[in-house]
């Protein structure tokens, strides 16, 4: 077998499949899934967002790929910005976004594809985006999880004339795109064609550039020419260390989503969790849980868990130190996990946040929304630091031990961490097979707030419960969980599961 690819479309999946089968390694099949996840996951990705890849190359070189978005070099009175709120309706809640022009951070994802070929792909870029182009061009069917999502952010994709061009339905009025409907979109298909033929410069410093920049002087928006003149693709030593005997490899500083699963991991691994599912299991995993968050805060970096094992104060002060200054943001992510049979490795995660609702004329790609994230915005919005790296809970993983080697990731805002860690631990300390790791019901802590999916016993469930002055009991298994798109590569072959909480597809070949 070639290899093996877990995503959260079948589109992003078979064009990385497609780049396996055409003599590919695993990192020209994850950038062939980075395009074809444009075309198919349009609001949880773009070639006007960022992300990461971790790559671990079989002869042992391990790199973090960040072409994660970021700050503007200048900021403008506020009062001349095109910066307006929307509200994403997600049924039971409500969540209040900011788009327009002044949300726009200097974009990655184009930058990232380019310079990870560069150093890592095999194929030529023409025949890494073809099958982007081939879904763009002939259209791909709406499913029912992507109508949902655009069932929930409808307000930012209605918002331009430039994005309702693309996005709204041909079957129903005043609505986007819907289940079943064939969904074309012959500009993205003709800027991936030429992309691969000019490279990133005809972003960067190119027409498209020189189109964003335009439009972003008279739009009222951040971004000027220096911005994208002077975006690079950092390369940085992964956040390693072990677990359950295994190598974890994650998401360094200055992201914290891999730093705050290390961080869990150093609580978690010296205790006995009994059965899976027990009130002992679920108790210890939600104090885990709880106290992981609290060192997120100012206060509170030295509480405990159990027994008392916890990181020393000076490792978390330098955790703490790592952090700061980066702004970070949680939303709108999608993943892709790829291993090939010389045992390379790519775990790539993506996010366009939610959109800004302004597409690049002639391109179809929308531009990401990050500085209308409140994650980044904590003291309110415009106060962000210029020109640096924002920070992001996007925490592509690889476990490497004597026999296996695991790629992992997943969106799901702060539920991404809790999800990753609860797969590794179901991988490593229950000893469960990826199907049902990645099947197995989850439970994740916010706050207060303790949610908890159908599946676990009543009686453990409520005993977890009892320690929360809040719940949710969920009644069924859903997409606030993460997205964790496995694959694993050992003695046996390859085996994997996309998860079924956002449709994932696993694929070998």
């Amino acid at each position: 077998m070639k290899g093996a690819v877990a995503a959260g479309h079948p589109a992003t999946a078979e064009a990385a499949v497609w780049a396996l089968e055409e003599g590919g390694n695993a990192f020209d099949a994850a950038l062939a899934g980075l395009c074809a996840a444009c075309v198919a996951e349009p609001v949880l990705t773009s070639l006007g967002g960022g992300g990461f890849l971790l790559a671990h190359q079989g002869g042992g070189r391990d790199t973090l790929y960040d072409f994660f978005v970021q700050t503007p070099l200048r900021k403008r009175p506020e009062s001349d910005l095109d910066f307006y709120p929307i509200l994403a309706d997600f049924g039971t809640a409500q969540q209040e976004f900011h788009i327009g022009m002044g949300s726009i951070a200097t974009p990655g994802t184009i930058k990232g594809l380019f310079q990870i070929h560069a150093d890592l792909g095999t194929l030529p870029m023409q025949v890494i985006v073809k099958p982007a182009v081939d879904f763009a061009r002939t259209g791909i069917v709406i499913n029912s999880l992507q109508a949902y999502i655009f069932s929930i952010v409808a307000p930012i994709y209605l918002s331009t004339r430039g994005a309702r061009r693309i996005y709204a339905s041909r079957q129903l009025e005043d609505s986007l795109v819907v289940d079943g409907e064939d969904f074309r979109q012959p500009e993205l298909a003709d800027a991936l064609e030429l992309l691969a033929i000019e490279g990133e410069r005809l972003f960067y410093q190119g027409e498209m550039g020189a189109e964003l920049i335009a439009a972003c002087e008279s739009g009222d928006g951040y971004l000027q020419k220096a911005d994208l003149f002077d975006y690079k693709v950092v390369k940085r030593e992964p956040l390693d260390y072990r677990c359950w005997n295994a190598r974890i490899l994650t998401n360094p500083p200055p992201s914290s989503g891999g730093s705050l699963i290390r961080f869990a991991h150093a609580l978690l691994e010296p205790h006995d969790q009994g059965e899976f599912g027990s009130a002992q299991h679920l108790t210890l995993l939600s104090e885990v849980m709880k106290q992981t968050n609290l060192a997120r805060m100012e206060d509170g970096q030295n509480g405990t868990a159990g027994s008392g094992n916890i990181l020393h104060p000076e490792t978390i002060n330098r955790f703490r130190a790592a952090l700061a200054g980066h702004p970070v943001n949680s939303h709108g992510t999608t993943h892709i996990s790829v291993v090939d049979r010389q045992g390379n490795a790519a775990s790539l995660s993506l996010s366009n946040g939610e959109g800004s609702g302004y597409i690049l004329p002639g391109t179809g790609i929308m531009l990401n929304n990050m500085l209308g994230e409140e994650d980044l915005n904590p003291g309110g919005f415009h106060r962000w630091d210029t020109d640096v790296r924002v920070s992001s809970m996007l925490a592509p993983t690889l476990a490497i031990d004597h026999d296996r080697i695991i790629a992992i990731g997943s969106g799901g805002s702060n539920r991404l961490r809790t999800a990753i860690l609860q797969i590794l631990n179901n991988l490593y300390y229950f000893g469960m097979d990826v199907r049902e790791a990645v099947d197995s019901p989850r439970l994740h802590v916010e706050k207060e707030l303790l949610s908890i999916e159908p599946g676990f016993s009543e009686a453990a469930v409520n005993a977890v419960c009892a320690s929360y002055t809040s719940n949710n009991r969920w009644s069924e298994k859903n997409l606030f969980f993460g997205g964790t798109h496995t694959v694993i590569h050992d003695s046996r072959g390859f085996s994997g599961a996309g998860d079924p909480r956002r449709d994932g597809v696993f694929l070998s070949v």
